[in-house]
């Protein structure tokens, strides 16, 4: 291998490595997260902030979700959950800074922390899973019939008490 060779291969991984994000190397920008609730079998919406729904179902479930939402701006979604004989439940969901992006730092991606990262989402993380411990509804029991005793109509022939 003939020097020219050797240096246009490390400028080339030089420059690639530069351009790029270390979030967006070793992470993702969409995550797959677990919907569970206790009990399952519950069903769920899983929508944005602005109420678009992107995902529905019955619990257990995963589903994948994109962990930005546009230049430096962290995704965040709603879910809620609602089963017969249980209280309707509403979680928030909001990605988080993930650690792998502070390696732009250490490894000198100025392009990776300024504008790979931040437009592509890498540099937040969503939660594994997001779980509902849904509250049981308390039944109301019919009420109670007690026999009442009767009162006996009054005698025709009493006269009426006065003062």
């Amino acid at each position: 291998m003939n020097c020219m060779t050797r240096v246009f291969g490390f400028a080339t991984l030089s420059a690639s490595l530069m351009l790029t994000g270390c979030a967006s190397i070793l992470s993702d920008s969409q995550y797959p997260v677990s919907i569970q609730s206790t009990p399952s079998g519950a069903d769920f919406k899983v929508s944005r902030q602005n109420g678009s729904v992107i995902h529905q179902g019955t619990t257990p479930a995963t589903v994948t979700l994109p962990s930005g939402d546009g230049y430096f701006s962290s995704a965040e979604y709603n879910v809620e959950f609602s089963k017969e004989g249980y209280q309707n439940q509403r979680m928030h969901m909001q990605g988080e800074l993930d650690g792998w992006y502070w390696g732009n730092i250490l490894f000198g991606g100025l392009i990776g922390l300024l504008f790979v990262d931040p437009a592509t989402g890498a540099m937040y993380k969503l939660p594994e899973t997001t779980n509902a411990n849904l509250v049981q509804v308390a039944v109301a029991e019919p009420p109670v019939t007690v026999p009442m005793a009767m009162a006996e109509p009054a005698a025709a022939d009493s006269a009426p008490v006065s003062e």
